[in-house]
């Protein structure tokens, strides 16, 4: 990836967070910091590291965009454990971010596509939709919002010397793509010709299973079921300190479901 980025003219420079004088050198090369490190503990969950590029920024007085992307941590207060410890994280970050007096935006990207969208919003299951079956969690018609990768990228980067994102919450909520799981199932069946076998899961069978499951796939499971089950993305109006990407971006042609599933096709 970062040679690719080279192969488009970037210029790369070095720092560690094992490093911290690097890190100080490096933030003060540019004048935004946009940080996308690990907060998935099936993979590395290292949120706090960012608490070192805060210092670093501080000294250097950037812009700050740091690692979230997903659920809103601000609405997450009464999140489940052990997964509530993601935003949890997020939140000491942003403490120290605004303790700091550094500028900031954060982006609230909702659902990454390739993640829900590929699984028909199933957790655990493969990354391409099935033609047989589908579970569906709950009745299905919980709203939840998807966006696909590329176009959380982009609106990132219209972010980045836009006043009217600055000290504020940038949510992406892509009205077409605005959808309970039976309409992405419904979508995906009239694409591929074919209605799908359904079984669902209560919310108490879901709970269930995921306390048989070890400590980094309970904290994955717990974020679906705040999505989809409770609906955390949709239950609530964004307030004075948020703006909505698609609103103020109307000029970005994003990816709706039906175009972001035909690549499976």
């Amino acid at each position: 990836m970062l040679l690719n980025f080279k192969a488009q003219g970037a210029h790369l420079v070095k720092g560690s967070f094992n490093d911290y004088g690097s890190l100080v050198e490096a933030v003060k090369l540019v004048d935004v910091v946009i940080c996308a490190i690990s907060g998935v503990h099936i993979r590395s969950h290292q949120i706090l590291l960012q608490l070192k590029l805060v210092d670093a920024i501080k000294e250097a007085g950037n812009r700050f965009l740091p690692s979230e992307f997903g659920t809103d941590p601000a609405r997450m207060e009464n999140a489940m454990e052990p997964g509530r410890v993601t935003f949890d994280d997020k939140m000491v970050v942003r403490k120290a971010i605004e303790k700091a007096g550094i500028p900031f935006t954060y982006i609230s990207a909702n659902c990454f596509a390739g993640y829900f969208l590929g699984g028909l919003c199933q957790p655990a299951k493969q990354l391409i939709p099935s033609t047989d079956s589908v579970v569906l969690l709950g009745d299905g018609n919980q709203k939840a919002i998807y966006v696909s990768e590329d176009d959380i990228a982009t609106y990132t980067i219209k972010t980045i010397d836009d006043p009217r994102t600055l000290n504020k919450t940038l949510y992406l909520r892509p009205p077409q793509n605005i959808l309970s799981q039976r309409e992405v199932v419904e979508i995906w069946e009239k694409l591929i010709g074919k209605e799908l076998n359904k079984s669902s899961i209560s919310k108490e069978e879901f709970l269930a299973i995921m306390k048989e499951q070890d400590y980094a796939e309970q904290v994955g499971l717990t974020h679906y079921y705040h999505v989809c089950y409770e609906g955390c993305l949709v239950n609530f109006e964004i307030g004075a300190e948020g703006e909505e990407a698609t609103k103020l971006y109307p000029e970005i042609k994003y990816t709706n479901v039906e175009e972001f599933l035909k690549r499976y096709i």
